[in-house]
């Protein structure tokens, strides 16, 4: 009897998988090593579809989170092209690039504003997921920075760097919206309150007292339009307290439209919490008290600052070797100091003078607003100017440590003219390095009239005798040098 050898055994089992770190479905059929034949058994069809739709489940879990993090990527890359964007955009505007770059990295909140009108302005886009080019983001957000610009002036950064609510230790406790955007439908409805009559036909009550002091409707509605908040301004309890205030330091009445026009956040500050705390620790440091008028109509944001920005100031002033009491001149004769950064202006710009010999101390108070100045456009091109006509560094020094205004002349239209009439008078070139302030006489009024005279005589003089004496003098010395007595 034939006998037959046993078939061998077939171990049939289901055991979870892993595919390249893809999960597969959760079971699936395998053979056991020693199985010597192909044969196996078959699932039961129902159990192979849920398989399948578990498969299919994990598929598009997997699928969607790939979408997010696609997403997400394309998001943080458009963020770095709004910072890249603005950081530009505050370049043309006469930043430095490291300052631009520091505002635009430390403005996040901004930044993503930037990135939801990106969305707005390209809803299709986003919806078909399709990246946006470099060009695109810049055409959707140059117009939008240049209103901004347009609108807030020198106050732009202040609004980048503190959105959504530039100006909370400004003004009373109303929606950051009616501030910020231009296009804001509540920037229309606060210039409707300050141009719609009220029931009884009159004007509103804020237009009527500021037309007194000799605003017209149009001037209320710009300063509305710059500043949205003022028009909610409570005039009994603001606007009133801070004009009479105004008028007690000495500002004329034709002076307050001009100081509301400027700055009118200050009609929103505390007078009692604020602003005469400030103005008793600015008047401790020097301010002379006689000039406040002065100073609140020469730049009416100097009271808006925080006692913590004024001290970083002054302490920075007193570093750099200035005396208490030149602090107080300084601040009194030149408030837009207060304005400056300490690390994006006064130290880059002291360092800078120090560079080409000229003290930094004796500058800043003969000349401050030279410390306003961008280095790279306006201070080393005139520095510039005089090396390539042969000056030293040190000779450069000397000129700007006697006349410190020399850097905030213009180019085109006073150093280059001047400089070339200068040459045809036959002086040595040293005299304009004993004599700077031949720059700050006018050529036409001045040079050419007082040169033409001494070589009508016969005369010869230093630049110094023939510029800087009157009239009246400038005839006895001609007079002397030519023998007329």
């Amino acid at each position: 009897m034939t006998s037959l050898q046993a078939a061998p055994r077939i171990s049939l089992h289901l055991t979870p998988s892993e595919h390249l770190g893809r999960l597969l479905p959760p079971w699936r059929l395998v053979l056991s090593p020693f199985s010597s034949c192909g044969l196996y058994t078959l699932i039961s069809r129902q159990h192979l579809i849920c398989n399948a739709q578990s498969y299919a489940d994990d598929l598009l879990v997997a699928s969607a989170q790939s979408s997010t993090t696609a997403r997400s990527r394309l998001l943080a890359a458009e963020r770095e092209e709004a910072k890249a964007v603005l950081s530009l955009f505050l370049r043309q505007k006469g930043l430095r690039s490291a300052v631009a770059a520091r505002i635009a990295n430390k403005s996040d909140g901004f930044i993503e504003h930037l990135s939801s009108k990106l969305q707005s302005a390209y809803r299709s886009r986003y919806a078909e997921g399709r990246e946006l080019s470099t060009p695109e983001i810049r055409d959707a957000i140059l117009p939008y920075l240049e209103a901004l610009s347009k609108e807030h002036g020198d106050n732009l950064v202040e609004v980048v760097e503190n959105f959504p609510d530039p100006f909370s230790a400004e003004r009373e406790s109303l929606s950051y919206t009616m501030i910020l955007t231009p296009t804001s439908s509540n920037k229309q409805k606060a210039i409707a309150r300050v141009s719609t009559p009220t029931s009884g036909g009159a004007l509103p009550e804020l237009v009527l007292y500021l037309l007194d002091y000799g605003m017209d409707h149009e001037e209320i509605k710009n300063v509305v339009r710059k500043f949205p908040a003022f028009a909610y301004y409570n005039v009994d309890r603001k606007i009133k307290p801070l004009v009479e205030l105004l008028l007690e330091l000495g500002v004329p009445r034709s002076g307050i439209p001009g100081i509301i026009r400027k700055r009118p956040q200050l009609c929103g500050i505390s007078l009692t919490d604020n602003l005469k705390p400030m103005m008793a620790y600015m008047e401790n440091i020097g301010v002379n008290k006689a000039q406040w008028s002065k100073v609140i109509c020469r730049f009416p944001a100097f009271l808006t600052y925080s006692r913590q920005k004024v001290e970083i100031t002054v302490s920075y002033l007193t570093e750099l070797g200035v005396s208490k009491e030149n602090i107080g001149k300084i601040l009194t004769r030149c408030p837009h100091l207060m304005s400056y950064s300490v690390n994006d202006n006064l130290r880059p710009t002291a360092d800078y003078f120090r560079s080409i010999g000229a003290d930094a101390a004796s500058l800043i108070q003969k000349c401050p607003q030279a410390f306003g100045l961008n280095i790279e456009s306006k201070l080393k091109p005139i520095t510039e100017f005089f090396l390539q006509r042969e000056f030293s560094i040190e000779e450069i020094g000397i000129m700007v440590n006697r006349f410190g205004i020399i850097h905030t002349l213009s180019l085109q239209e006073n150093l280059i003219p001047k400089y070339e009439y200068f040459l045809t008078m036959g002086y040595p070139r040293y005299e304009l390095v004993k004599f700077p302030q031949y720059f700050g006489y006018s050529l036409e009024q001045r040079i050419k009239p007082r040169y033409a005279r001494m070589t009508g005589c016969g005369v010869r003089l230093i630049l110094n005798q023939m510029l800087s004496v009157s009239e009246s003098r400038f005839e006895e010395i001609l007079q002397k040098k030519s023998g007329g007595f």
